[in-house]
């Protein structure tokens, strides 16, 4: 079987106005069995609308806060930086791949989009607005392979399918959260102090996200292949049954 195309959200630098990827996603991807290809910023809707349709499952990457707009809130001082080019193409861009039923692998920022777009609500910033204890530090310093703390994952779902364990060690980089779910997502993993770090859409073959980065500790943990592993299958599926849809049409 051919390998599945992955588009892959990009990264943007907005001092430098360029975007740009990270190796490791590609890298993770490819060790996986798919084609990584990072996709053109755009907000052109008919763009948008070919990349969905080209491809056989996206990553919706890490990077930059998720504007407050997407989830009806005001922006606050303590939210990070923004990059509304991001925002727009993504939204539209999630919405058709849902459509189309293509699997949607989010990561970090990637969970917080696929919540704020289905109607959930974030934290703008966790120190300040969730866990003024400081149970747990979501934001560790590097290497980002080091796994700093674990998490409960739930059974009968896709998530628990994947990694077949109730607990994993996971690394966390992020000032951001979920704060209220969306209704369309369940939580499938939970940290010691109570925040949301993996969420499926029930009735689709694969949209999961994460709100850690498995893409960092992809080389060293098992769980963070198996994940890579059961995203890129998804797609590889995907692109049979577009295949043979073709066929028969």
């Amino acid at each position: 079987m051919n390998k599945p195309m992955i588009g892959v959200l990009p990264l943007y630098d907005t001092d430098k106005k360029s975007y740009w990827m990270l190796p490791d996603y590609m890298k993770a991807i490819e060790d996986s069995g798919g084609i990584p290809i990072m996709l053109p910023l755009t907000t052109d809707e008919d763009m948008i609308t070919t990349l969905a349709n080209a491809f056989d499952g996206f990553l919706f990457t890490g990077g930059h806060d998720v504007h407050p707009e997407l989830y009806n809130e005001r922006l606050q001082s303590v939210c990070g930086e923004l990059c509304i080019e991001r925002d727009r193409m993504e939204v539209v861009l999630f919405q058709k791949v849902i459509a189309l039923g293509k699997p949607a692998f989010g990561i970090c920022r990637g969970l917080q989009l696929f919540n704020a777009i289905l109607g959930g609500t974030l934290y703008q910033d966790i120190p300040t607005e969730f866990n003024a204890d400081r149970k747990i530090i979501h934001q560790q310093k590097p290497p980002y392979t080091n796994l700093v703390h674990s998490v409960h994952i739930e059974k009968d779902n896709l998530f628990h399918d994947i990694l077949q364990t109730d607990q994993i060690q996971v690394n966390s980089y992020h000032h951001q959260g979920i704060k209220t779910l969306s209704d369309q997502l369940v939580a499938v993993a939970i940290a010691e102090d109570g925040l949301v770090e993996s969420v499926v859409m029930p009735g689709y073959s694969f949209v999961l996200a994460v709100q850690w980065h498995p893409e960092y500790s992809y080389a060293v943990d098992e769980y963070s292949q198996k994940l890579f592993a059961a995203f890129v299958s998804a797609c590889s599926s995907a692109r049979f049954n577009s295949s043979v849809q073709d066929i028969t049409a």
